[in-house]
């Protein structure tokens, strides 16, 4: 079997990697295409990264099998009524997924369609990653889309000013770059092989999320990666975060709103908080994928062999010890 995903932009998607990754170690084919009109028509499943699904692609492919994955709903401005759009305008498919219970619920799907929900995962590299011997080059290093640090530049001046260094591992724009202090060191786009590396080089992670629908209920895929590499985090307080942090039992320096606060928040506070940095080893991608009833509806999983031992009418193991 080959499954052609179709990705929707330049989107950053971890997963899509993950995916071929567990696909091909099951002896099956996986392809990846950035607009559905290079998928052939005689495709057997055929994987959208949802953005919007063309219905005359989805028309061209009917004798496939159709899934529609949402990662994330839309992004501001007019979130809402894109995704109003997309509920109403997409093409019926055989099967989605959705990041999380929010996302869904978000999207209003309720046309009996199967479904399942799929968090976000950490490649193994990051769990492997070799920890570092202090001193460490940078105090904070933040990972991600750098257009949406814009609304943090205040508190990126905080920083500077409580006399701490700040490493950003990705592309930025001419817009951020003009506004960044000087103790801000820039890497540029990196391979995603030696992100693990460049998140090593600081002592601790920085995730900054803006307290907005839909961030602030999506899962942030930087934090799960400083958690792998074993950074302590540094978070700004929103619903999501606060949510992992109970689930899986970590505790995250959560600064206040409050400006004023962030100078102390990044001085003596930084290096006293009681950190604990939530164990993620289960949110590895081959764990995380491995778990997905969407394999069995493909055949791509064999289903474990039946107990050759007797179960009785209420579904105790019968027989004796």
């Amino acid at each position: 079997m080959c499954i052609h995903f179709v990705r929707s932009g330049p989107a950053y998607l971890p997963e899509i990697d993950a995916y071929v990754d567990f696909i091909t170690s099951h002896g099956h084919q996986a392809l990846v295409h950035d607009t559905g009109a290079t998928v052939p028509l005689n495709a057997q499943v055929v994987w959208w990264m949802c953005g919007r699904v063309p219905s005359a692609e989805a028309r061209r492919l009917k004798n496939a099998f159709h899934i529609h994955e949402y990662a994330s709903t839309s992004a501001p401005p007019y979130a809402w009524l894109k995704d109003f759009v997309k509920h109403w305008t997409q093409p019926k498919p055989d099967y989605r997924l959705f990041q999380n219970g929010w996302v869904r619920e978000r999207m209003g799907f309720d046309d009996g369609v199967p479904y399942a929900l799929r968090d976000m995962g950490v490649a193994q590299a990051f769990l492997d990653a070799p920890a570092r011997t202090p001193p460490n080059e940078f105090d904070l290093v933040y990972l991600g889309e750098m257009n949406r640090l814009l609304p943090f530049v205040p508190l990126l001046q905080s920083i500077h000013d409580a006399g701490r260094t700040l490493l950003l591992v990705g592309d930025v724009p001419d817009a951020l770059r003009a506004q960044l202090p000087a103790s801000v060191t820039c890497t540029g786009r990196v391979p995603h092989a030696d992100v693990p590396h460049q998140l090593r080089r600081a002592r601790f992670g920085l995730n900054l999320v803006s307290n907005i629908e839909p961030y602030n209920q999506q899962t942030s895929t930087k934090l799960l990666e400083y958690c792998a590499v074993g950074l302590p985090v540094v978070s700004n307080d929103y619903a999501w975060v606060r949510y992992f942090a109970a689930h899986y039992q970590g505790n995250l320096h959560l600064l206040r709103d409050d400006p004023n606060s962030w100078q102390h928040s990044f001085g003596e506070a930084l290096d006293a908080y009681p950190y604990v940095v939530p164990d993620v080893r289960e949110l590895a991608w081959h764990k995380l994928l491995g778990k997905l009833a969407i394999w069995k509806h493909l055949h791509i999983v064999p289903e474990a062999p039946k107990p050759s031992w007797p179960i009785n009418a209420t579904g105790v193991l019968g027989g004796s010890r």
